[in-house]
């Protein structure tokens, strides 16, 4: 949490007005399951370790954040893994969108969990898949994999975003292509649909990391591989890249987004206005949120104590 206050304030300082982290930047993401077996030792003291480190909203640390994002005044989109309050055992990988003014805008949830996610993290439903508003326009994101889904992308393509936030982990497998180019090419496929400005933020493993995973020579080779991690780019509406892509390293990346650029792109190809074709195509997705449980004889949702209303600002009761 300091950490990312600490890169807040560095960003603003630097000019940026929209300030994306990488997936599950506090308090971390689950990639020992790379590494090892699913019920074995290390991942379950990882996992609790995992859970008692998660993110509450609201809560007093969540407040922190939101207090550094209105000192810098910028919008921010944080990758966290985050937890019901007064729960146990359920998680989720969420990006969280603070305003300015240190109000919480929205959340997204992966709808998906991916490899070893899924053994901590629940999915997501489609009152998630949401844009924001912002003084520059729709602002909207998607968690990794989320971005080659076609259905998921249209869905927000479909919102009308000017800037869009896809987070990345520290690290995946990859298949050929160095994990940079794989972020390059989502990035640039993810632009050239939406006509948005899009911010690719990638997760890196540090030393510190590598030795507290116990993983081994093999893999702690792969960890510093730097073809396995890294790449974090900015790509404009013309699929042009303005910044980066960066390697493994730490580090903050930069661009100026001229807005207008957007218009340009979409006077060409609209997909979700003049170039859709409503007659032939329709997506219908489902926005209501699945109640598990239910009060007797009153018909009304049961909501534990403490647990948040979603997409309002912190302590905001209702919902």
């Amino acid at each position: 949490m300091e950490k990312a206050c600490r890169l807040i304030g560095e960003a603003a300082a630097g000019g940026a007005r929209v300030i994306a982290f990488p997936e599950g930047f506090i308090p971390s993401h689950p990639i020992w399951y790379h590494h090892h077996p699913a019920t074995g030792r290390v991942s379950n003291r990882f996992a609790v370790e995992l859970f008692k480190n998660s993110l509450e909203v609201p809560s007093s640390d969540f407040d922190t954040l939101c207090f550094a994002a209105r000192d810098a005044n910028a919008y921010v989109v944080m990758g966290a893994c985050e937890k019901l309050p007064d729960t146990t055992g359920t998680m989720y990988n969420s990006q969280l969108f603070i305003g300015p003014d240190g109000i919480l805008l929205g959340r997204h949830v992966k709808v998906m969990p991916t490899v070893g996610e899924r053994l901590v993290h629940a999915g997501g439903y489609g009152d998630t898949l949401r844009a924001v508003h912002t003084e520059f326009g729709p602002l909207s994101a998607l968690i990794c994999a989320e971005n080659t889904n076609p259905l998921v992308v249209f869905t927000m393509i479909a919102q009308n975003p000017r800037i869009h936030v896809i987070s990345w982990p520290g690290h995946f497998p990859t298949s050929g292509d160095p994990m940079r180019v794989r972020v390059s090419v989502d990035s640039r496929a993810v632009a050239q649909m939406s006509k948005a400005f899009v911010i690719s933020s990638c997760g890196t493993v540090d030393e510190d990391t590598i030795a507290k995973l116990q993983v081994g020579s093999e893999g702690e080779a792969f960890l510093r591989n730097p073809d396995c991690c890294g790449g974090s780019v900015i790509v404009g509406p013309n699929q042009q890249v303005l910044a980066g892509p960066m390697g493994a390293e730490e580090g903050i990346i930069y661009a100026d987004c001229d807005l207008e650029l957007t218009i340009a792109a979409k006077l060409r190809h609209d997909f979700a206005g003049h170039s859709g074709r409503p007659d032939i195509f329709r997506l219908w997705v489902n926005e209501s949120r699945p109640r598990l449980y239910n009060a007797w004889g009153t018909g009304r949702p049961h909501r534990a104590p403490g647990t948040p209303p979603l997409l309002l600002p912190p302590g905001t009761e209702g919902g």
